[in-house]
């Protein structure tokens, strides 16, 4: 009995008109908190009350579908993306109305949206491979702040008395450097203390140079090989969940049936 339901809602969960049903409650539930956020009428808040319990339910139910059809459910709760739907779905059945932890139902309802990313592989292969490069980013991130922080002592040193709202410490400093990577009306920055020096300009281009340019390209490379590295790593599961031979499995096969000749017709 109970392998028959598991079969059935094995089935269920892999048919694609689930996933869009999945997908389409989720972008239902974004619609209905954004409408909360403006004056209804009661008449529109009844509906918004009703859809509420209705993508609350439907999720309880599907967040119970992948568990019951799970083959492995020891290690369910071990894979960070079903935690974090089953507390999602959890803390939405708190009741909002007359409850002391109204506002923190309402602030995870809000975090609904993020599980389409739990329901679209496309986008938890993004996020999968940027949290894999964040240690990889770190040594980046830690040498673009030493470079911020030498050119922020030598912006605040030098055009502290141009203009100490832009270059009066190092903290501000930094700042300034963080609106002049991202372009920020730079140049008004740069001609205010070209007035005084005339060859500053070598200090905002060498260090946008460095920031803008170097980095966040290095930055990019790191993120792509992580996300070519998951893409691989996605394909092979789905290869080997339809039952498709990878070329790890085909090198074993070509090389035991070499064995098999030499065994055979030591000869050849």
């Amino acid at each position: 009995m109970y392998e028959n339901i598991k079969i059935k809602l094995n089935k269920l969960k892999n048919n694609k008109a689930f996933e869009l049903s999945v997908v389409a409650v989720i972008i239902i539930s974004a619609l209905e908190i954004g409408a909360k956020t403006f004056q209804l009428p009661d008449s529109a808040i009844s509906v918004t009350h009703i859809l509420d319990i209705f993508i609350t339910l439907f999720f309880l139910f599907e967040i119970s579908v992948r568990f019951i059809a799970d083959d492995d459910k020891r290690n369910f709760f071990k894979k960070g993306w079903n935690i974090f739907d089953t507390l999602v779905v959890l803390i939405s059945l708190i009741p909002i109305n007359d409850s002391e932890m109204a506002l923190l139902a309402r602030l995870i309802r809000v975090f609904r949206v993020l599980r389409m990313i739990s329901v679209v592989p496309e986008l938890r292969v993004l996020i999968n491979s940027l949290l894999k490069a964040l240690p990889q980013l770190g040594y980046v991130i830690l040498l673009m702040f030493i470079i911020f922080y030498i050119y922020a002592a030598i912006g605040s040193f030098i055009f502290n008395e141009i203009n100490p709202k832009l270059w009066g410490d190092i903290a501000i400093s930094m700042l300034t450097l963080f609106r002049i990577m991202t372009f920020e009306d730079w140049t008004d920055i740069q001609y205010e203390t070209m007035e005084v020096y005339p060859m500053s300009w070598i200090f905002y281009l060498s260090f946008i140079f460095f920031t803008a340019f170097a980095f966040l390209n290095m930055v990019i490379g790191i993120v792509v090989n992580v996300m070519e590295d998951e893409h691989a790593k996605m394909r092979q599961e789905t290869q080997e969940a339809s039952n498709i031979p990878t070329i790890v499995d085909l090198h074993k096969e070509i090389h035991e049936l070499k064995q098999i000749i030499k065994r055979n017709f030591p000869d050849s």
